[in-house]
C-alpha cells in the first residue's frame, strides 16, 4: 500500500509540473499511385494543474491510510 501511494504521489508530480502532452500522426496529403505525400499533424492534449494536485492528495490520502494501520 505505501508504493501504491507513493506511485501515485509521484504521477501527480509529473502531472503538476507537465501540464501539456503532445503527439503527431500522419496524415495523407497526396495520393498518387506510386507517390503517396503525408505530412506529421500534431495534436495537443493539455490539463490543468489542479488535476495533479487533486491526484497528489489522492496518493497523500493512500499513503497516510497505509501508515495508520
Amino acid at each position: 500500500m505505501k508504493i501504491t501511494g507513493i506511485s501515485i504521489l509521484l504521477i501527480g508530480l509529473i502531472l503538476t509540473i507537465f501540464t501539456a502532452f503532445t503527439f503527431f500522426t500522419k496524415e495523407k496529403v497526396v495520393d498518387l499511385g506510386a507517390v503517396e505525400i503525408t505530412r506529421d499533424k500534431p495534436h495537443h492534449l493539455n490539463w490543468s494543474p489542479l488535476i495533479g494536485i487533486a491526484v497528489m492528495g489522492i496518493g497523500g490520502v493512500v499513503l497516510w491510510r497505509s501508515y495508520k494501520k
